[in-house]
């Protein structure tokens, strides 16, 4: 899962959704498969990578978590800048965090990329004991949206690889269907040779510069 993996595509995928709801842990997860149970609010941004493969095709992720970002706003417009997908998360034991959701699908459009692919993303399955908001009551906002929806832990790694893959899937169907440029979602192909450049562009404003 090394950076210097060669790849067909890089994807920029953000995780945006209020404080506490795991972002966090959903991309250590992902990236890192590991969990921190002591996991606290992250000031600003934090940013990962992992390479996929996907069939034939190898994918290079470029993941932002947002980690307490509702607190730093001035932030929010070179967050978004070049993300392809978005994981909406709530915690499903907390119904505010799921009540929020549509004031971040509000942001997100407003910053993002048109055709960005969004999937909404309920975590802490671990907590169904305690479950606050009804798996069909949030898969029905999202058919409503057109979002994708998946329920996921962290703490358990359940869904967490296939809430990842299936946003990466849908974000290369789009270009490989040529619904849109690749330019407009920012993905790379090595076969271009112009679009290393593009590529170093791209990458450029990491949350160093922020």
């Amino acid at each position: 899962m090394g950076s210097d993996e060669p790849y067909n595509f890089v994807f920029k995928v953000v995780l945006i959704g209020e404080s506490g709801v795991g972002k966090s842990n959903l991309l250590s997860r992902f990236t890192k498969n590991e969990f921190n149970h002591d996991s606290r609010t992250t000031i600003g941004v934090e940013f990962s990578t992992r390479t996929v493969q996907l069939d034939s095709i190898t994918i290079k992720a470029q993941i932002w978590d947002t980690a307490g970002l509702e607190r730093y706003r001035a932030i929010t417009s070179a967050y978004y800048r070049g993300a392809v997908g978005a994981l909406l998360v709530y915690d499903i034991s907390k119904h505010l965090t799921y009540e929020s959701v549509e004031r971040w699908l509000k942001e997100l459009f407003d910053h993002a990329d048109p055709h960005i692919v969004v999937m909404l993303v309920g975590n802490k399955t671990d907590l169904e004991s305690v479950r606050t908001v009804p798996t069909e009551e949030a898969k029905d906002f999202a058919e409503k949206k057109g979002l994708l929806f998946m329920e996921t832990s962290a703490l358990e790694s359940t869904n967490v690889e296939s809430a990842f893959i299936d946003v990466l899937k849908a974000i290369h169907k789009k270009v490989a269907s040529r619904e849109v440029t690749r330019g407009s979602i920012s993905a790379v192909t090595l076969s271009n040779p112009n679009a290393m450049s593009g590529e170093q562009e791209e990458k450029k404003p990491c949350c160093k510069n922020l």
